[in-house]
């Protein structure tokens, strides 16, 4: 089977996940999972500075994204969300048009037993499919997984940015990565 433009042949320990476009009954569990995500490497002090979205907040970005025809996914296991990636216009400039910037995140209880594995591949298919040209991601420089995980999807380094982020008690970089969608940039946009 090929997702993403990649021969899907990863044995997943979670044989029973399923991907599918996310609900508004989805959005509790999106944001547990994003809570966990931003409080980790926060200072407990720095917790209060946090502006959380609240699941209203959650529920109108879903919406706009499905009104520019830009996925939101969830990975789903046993009737439960275990993950859930999206994707964003890359910049409100007309030029940019043609790009989105993407966000995967998944349960802390399921990290690395292939649920970004599912998730991306779909996102990369639902994005091409919608006429978008090239993806974006950007990824803390010591998450090693996420950088091979979007390696074995064609994606390539595009940049790095140092110092950019302040978490886990010290500043962190992040790498830019970038892959085509559909015929990228070798033709004219339709």
């Amino acid at each position: 089977m090929t997702l993403g433009g990649v021969e899907n042949s990863y044995p997943s320990v979670l044989n029973d996940i399923k991907v599918r476009f996310s609900r508004d009954e989805d959005v509790n569990a999106m944001l547990t999972i994003y809570i966990q995500h931003i409080r980790k490497g926060v200072e407990p002090d720095h917790l209060t500075d946090i502006n959380i979205p609240q699941i209203e907040d959650i529920k109108r970005r879903r919406k706009n994204m499905q009104k520019h025809k830009l996925p939101h996914l969830v990975a789903e296991c046993n009737d439960t969300i275990i993950g859930y990636a999206y994707a964003v216009p890359f910049r409100k400039r007309p030029a940019y048009r043609y790009v989105v910037k993407h966000s995967i995140y998944v349960h802390q209880n399921y990290l690395h037993l292939g649920v970004g594995r599912r998730l991306l591949p779909q996102l990369i298919d639902s994005c091409a499919a919608e006429g978008y040209r090239q993806m974006i991601g950007y990824i803390d420089s010591t998450n090693t997984a996420s950088i091979k995980l979007h390696e074995l999807f064609n994606f390539e380094q595009a940049g790095y940015l140092k110092g950019i982020g302040y978490k886990y008690g010290r500043w962190t970089d992040s790498v830019i990565m970038q892959r085509a969608l559909g015929p990228g940039s070798t033709i004219e946009p339709f």
